[in-house]
């Protein structure tokens, strides 16, 4: 995320992904019990600003896709107490508050079953979601606060995914397979990436991690109810300049893989559930061409950018990455990667050669504080994290996403920074003491956040650490943003001591799911931390925060044993946060059509004097009223309709596919008005015929209830 604009307000990689030919592994038939349910979580599409970058110039103007989440229930058909729930959300990353709420209400809902425990939260980590939901302070500022209705939107359509994963429960078998994806990702930070030692650079052919795997589910006839799939590349496919709401690349595979299967079901209304999960994503780029300097009129326009700052003329507004289309739209770049990632999922649900999974369901959660928390290295040196605090690199965003001023990355000079921001920093955030300097030595400090307490906390302290065990299957339930070779550390130790301590044997398999459950910003190694690339100076907890998590994971590992005693030692949960949360953002006032007209009322009709084809754009605008008076979760704000041949009209399209796009636009505060513009982007292979476009709004009167209306085009042809 960027800086700016807060101010403003001993194991190779192929061991860790086991073989599918590993012994050992046999199927037992009806072992689990298996659920799969999806829910809209779409929050306001208008009037809030977008989570990921942190720009207060991103402010949401409508609808490309929907958000949704994807919930995944495993038990022991022996014994369903031990059971898990993995949610895998189209948002930016988890939520220590909103997990408190989907944990409080699925608890209610079914008592003992679903508990804090075993319920992992897991966002894909896209930047073109609604904000606004995150507990803590600092990435509330661009949103102006605390945005409640995102928050509830998440939770209820996270609490009705759940709950249709429960209610379709069913005896069934798993699979466990991996493939490459090539051109989908790339290391945005190569030269942190080498400050790396070169004998374990060695052992692995690429900066970021191209293997791919997957957790198939199949109900006992062995045919596909969905799956699970782990791949590391951020939900940076669409820019900072995009002000749609849409689910990025991920997203994107799991609609394009849900309707290969099921292509005459709606979006959401799909049995086959598609879960594209984020790994360790922290230096991972989608734009896959790499990043150029965009600087009209400079010699180095049209140039790479610096190799060790990402820098166009010594600065960094000017540095952006390149996604595959990027000569078409970022659009077709998000198509493009999201298509990389179906294909490889596929490849991997339909190769036949999966590695049945069998074996104990276990879980285990705990707190841990991370400010100032001591433990000891393998080696016996006694170390310790520190209290949150962002470094001047941070300030300086990245390829994706860069920052402005005079901030770039891989700063960590001991040199006095630029006076003008050792005085702001001040301003902002308290003084770091020596301690903290020292603690978080390399980094210089630009935002102290670990001790910036009012009106609440700025950045958490307390962590969630989560493990979910399936089999020889293991997912660490990761708080953060881990980097590649972060990442391979983190699941080499765990393998290892997984098979040393006699859990699993040689087959077991580790994956990264994250950011998930508590957003704790980024973990580097100790060697990329020493570089202070934005990577680096936005792991927070210091340079050790790598070597805590992984020596806290491991030695939670007993915990997911076949057999397990007693109950693992944790931190304090961290102090609730939401009720103290400030909102600026003003509420709907009321609507109002102009004089003469009525909400829904077609002001630019589509054409209908000749037909459209495949790659014509079908486009009409209404009077329209502030979507934020109803998010119509569940439902749509636009359909296609086509007409059958025993004339009745049929949707064929709504808001949730990726060739309509709805757009809203106040035209007049003072008077209330508004207009919404509906287009559809005929695809390929669209049947000839009749169609309309329909437009579903809410007005809210200055005094009085809100109505709901609807709006209708003339009917158009469509021709082959």
């Amino acid at each position: 995320m960027g800086f700016v604009w807060y101010l403003t307000a001993f194991l190779a990689s192929s061991a860790v992904f086991s073989s599918n030919d590993a012994g050992g592994i046999r199927g037992v038939e009806g072992q689990y019990l298996l659920g799969l349910g999806i829910g809209d979580i779409t929050g306001p599409v208008v009037e809030t600003n977008m989570m990921g970058y942190a720009s207060l110039g991103q402010t949401d103007t409508g609808l490309h896709m929907r958000e949704r989440s994807r919930a995944f229930i495993i038990a022991e058909e022996a014994n369903p107490a031990n059971r898990v729930v993995f949610i895998n959300a189209d948002i930016a990353m988890g939520d220590t508050g909103v997990r408190r709420t989907i944990v409080s209400r699925l608890s209610a809902l079914f008592p003992s079953l679903y508990t804090n425990t075993n319920i992992a939260f897991v966002g894909t980590h896209q930047h073109s979601g609604v904000g606004g939901y995150l507990e803590n302070l600092l990435p509330q500022i661009t949103s102006l606060g605390y945005v409640n209705q995102t928050a509830n939107a998440i939770v209820e359509g996270t609490v009705l995914a759940v709950q249709r994963a429960h209610g379709n429960l069913k005896s069934g078998k798993l699979g466990l397979g991996n493939t490459t994806v090539l051109n989908a990702n790339i290391n945005r930070s190569p030269s942190a990436y080498l400050a790396n030692p070169a004998e374990e650079r060695a052992r692995y052919e690429f900066d970021q991690d191209k293997d791919m795997t997957v957790l198939r589910f199949d109900d006992d006839s062995g045919e596909a109810r969905g799956f699970l799939s782990f791949f590391a590349v951020h939900g940076t496919s669409l820019y900072e300049n995009n002000t749609l709401v849409s689910a990025d690349n991920k997203g994107m595979a799991a609609f394009l893989y849900e309707a290969s299967v099921e292509p005459n079901s709606m979006p959401g209304n799909n049995t086959f559930v598609a879960g594209f999960t984020q790994s360790n994503v922290g230096d991972t780029s989608p734009n896959t061409l790499g990043a150029f300097c965009e600087s009209p009129g400079e010699d180095f326009d049209g140039m790479a950018c610096d190799f060790d700052h990402s820098t166009c003329g010594g600065t960094v507004q000017d540095c952006h990455g390149r996604g595959p289309g990027f000569r078409i739209s970022d659009f077709e770049s998000n198509r493009l990667i999201g298509q990389a990632q179906l294909e490889g999922a596929k490849t991997v649900m339909e190769g036949g050669n999966l590695t049945p999974v069998a074996g104990a369901v276990r879980s285990v959660h705990v707190y841990m504080d991370m400010a100032n928390h001591t433990f000891a290295l393998p080696n016996g040196t006694t170390v310790q994290t520190c209290p949150a605090a962002m470094g001047f690199s941070f300030a300086g965003g990245t390829t994706d996403g860069p920052g402005a001023f005079d901030f770039v990355q891989g700063d960590n000079s001991s040199n006095p920074q630029n006076p003008f921001w050792e005085i702001v920093k001040g301003a902002v955030t308290p003084p770091p003491s020596a301690a903290q300097i020292a603690c978080q030595d390399p980094k210089p400090i630009l935002l102290n956040t670990g001790y910036a307490h009012f009106p609440y906390e700025w950045s958490p302290s307390t962590v969630d650490i989560q493990m979910l065990r399936v089999g020889n299957f293991v997912m660490l339930i990761m708080p953060g943003e881990l980097t590649t070779m972060a990442g391979r550390r983190i699941r080499e130790a765990v393998r290892a001591q997984l098979i040393s301590q006699g859990i699993i044997g040689d087959d077991a398999y580790v994956v990264i799911a994250g950011p998930a459950n508590t957003y704790a910003h980024y973990v580097t190694t100790r060697e990329e931390y020493g570089v202070q690339r934005y990577e680096g100076a936005s792991t927070i907890f210091g340079q050790y925060t790598l070597e805590a998590y992984i020596n806290k994971y491991t030695n939670l590992l007993p915990f997911i044993a076949d057999t397990v005693t007693g109950t693992p030692a944790s931190d304090a949960a961290p102090a609730e946060q939401t009720s103290k949360a400030i909102s600026l953002q003003t509420g709907v006032v009321f609507d109002a059509a102009p004089i003469g007209k009525r909400f829904g009322d077609v002001l630019t009709d589509v054409s209908t004097t000749s037909a459209y084809r495949a790659g014509d754009t079908v486009f009409a605008q209404f009077v329209g009223a502030n979507p934020r008076n109803n998010l119509r979760l569940e439902g749509t704000f636009l359909n296609v309709d086509q007409l059958t041949s025993g004339g009745a009209w049929t949707p064929v399209k709504s808001d949730s596919h990726p060739s309509t796009v709805y757009r809203w636009e106040r035209t007049s505060t003072v008077l209330g008005t508004s207009t919404v513009n509906i287009s559809w982007t005929i695809e390929d292979g669209t049947p000839s015929g009749t169609y309309r476009l329909r437009y579903f709004g809410d007005s809210k009167p200055l005094i009085g209830s809100i109505s709901p209306f609807t709006g209708t085009s003339s009917n158009f042809m469509v021709t082959a």
